[in-house]
């Protein structure tokens, strides 16, 4: 790693202990629950049926599939990437856990760059947010309001875990609103072409 790579990666690496270090039992509590895949699951159908509700079955049914193809588009990219880059996590990095990281998950093995967390639920909050916009009715700023944040308490909660840097994160982020963007555009192909 060449000398401008590794302060960029030591400069990663102090902005996410600060900001891991800003721990207290009741941020742990919640950064542990955003972070946890097990919540997205009620949330996700919550959104999916609220699609329904407001756009109809056949956009509905449409927006989903166009959110569902961004998550797994942004999961499969991100496996590819962690093992291509092979960069080592927060949790098993020496110089992190002999500074005091604060581990709230139990320590990974496998590579960080970049949180699919963070790519996933931004991928998804683009998605959904743009695939509602097919009803003309609302605007759904309070949706998108809602949303985005769920998506950057989900990505945050990775690096107060302790499983992610800073860098991996925002990385994660924009992934995931290029592929949310481009799914949603491809939903709008498709929903036109129902007119």
């Amino acid at each position: 790693m060449n000398s401008f790579w590794q302060e960029i990666h030591r400069f990663d690496q102090e902005v996410s202990l600060s900001i891991n270090g800003l721990h207290t039992g009741f941020t742990d509590e919640i950064m542990k629950t955003f972070s946890d895949i097990r919540i997205w699951i009620p949330m996700y159908v919550l959104v999916v049926a609220f699609l329904f509700m407001r756009l109809g079955w056949k956009k509905a049914l449409i927006v989903t599939a166009s959110a569902a193809l961004a998550f797994g588009m942004c999961d499969q990219f991100s496996n590819l990437i962690k093992d291509a880059v092979g960069r080592v996590r927060p949790c098993s990095d020496d110089f992190m856990l002999q500074n005091g990281i604060w581990l709230l998950e139990n320590p990974s093995r496998s590579f960080g760059f970049f949180s699919a967390h963070a790519a996933n639920s931004f991928s998804f909050a683009v998605s959904t947010f743009i695939g509602l916009r097919n009803d003309k009715r609302m605007k759904y700023r309070g949706y998108a309001a809602w949303i985005f944040f769920w998506a950057t308490m989900v990505s945050i909660s990775r690096v107060f875990v302790g499983k992610h840097y800073l860098g991996d994160v925002l990385v994660g982020v924009i992934v995931g609103i290029v592929f949310g963007l481009f799914t949603a555009w491809l939903a709008r192909l498709v929903i036109r072409r129902l007119r």
